[in-house]
């Protein structure tokens, strides 16, 4: 993918990062391939002069709330019809989890789920299926896109040039290696770090339900 958006002209690189950027919550596509993919190529690209930061920036945060606005037009109008969408009725669990934090925290779990690929593609069309108030869902939505698209452009941004560093130094195959293996880390933590989420959950919902058989046994 790096080398297909650098092999392109700017403008065009530009137009795919903003499209994919877009479509993850307004095509729902987001659980496939996460836009913060391309925002991170974009980053790398721009440290290596093919792209301009700032132009990343503006326009994949523009392209993050727009995308975000369309998502919750269409849970607003489709209404619970649109959890029935092709691949998501297999991640029922998964939306139900959207949901229910969206109940608890309202506003703020439109931020929070931007850090999210799959929250992040789901929740503005819950948002708008909730009937969330507009006002409330737009200012969420755009500090979270403003805090993420800056964030990632600025991660691609400076992992190109520790890229480069590493491979002035040491070569490039061992900056390879490196990019993997920082890359493998994250990926364990990530999947550690749901187990874990999932366990407690797990944990919590057989202490609610023995708590629950008890009280019916005294009854």
């Amino acid at each position: 993918m790096l080398d297909a958006i650098r092999s392109v002209p700017p403008a065009l690189a530009y137009a795919i990062i903003a499209l994919l950027v877009f479509g993850e919550a307004a095509l729902f596509v987001g659980f496939v391939l996460p836009g913060e993919t391309a925002v991170l190529l974009g980053g790398f690209l721009a440290n290596q002069g093919h792209l301009d930061i700032v132009t990343l920036i503006v326009l994949v945060v523009v392209s993050a709330i727009v995308g975000d606005t369309v998502g919750y037009e269409v849970g607003k109008h489709l209404g619970p019809r649109v959890l029935q969408i092709g691949p998501l009725r297999k991640h029922q669990s998964r939306i139900h989890d959207a949901q229910e934090m969206l109940r608890r925290r309202g506003g703020p779990a439109v931020f929070v789920a931007r850090w999210t690929a799959f929250f992040r593609a789901v929740m503005p069309g819950i948002a708008g299926l909730s009937q969330m108030r507009y006002r409330t869902f737009l200012l969420w939505n755009a500090a979270g896109g403003i805090a993420w698209g800056v964030t990632f452009s600025l991660v691609g941004y400076f992992a190109g040039a520790s890229y480069e560093k590493v491979a002035s130094t040491i070569g490039k195959g061992t900056a390879v290696v490196v990019a993997l293996l920082v890359i493998a880390g994250i990926v364990v933590w990530r999947v550690r770090r749901k187990r874990r989420e999932r366990t407690d959950e797990d944990g919590y919902a057989t202490a609610r339900d023995t708590r629950g058989g008890g009280a019916g046994l005294s009854e």
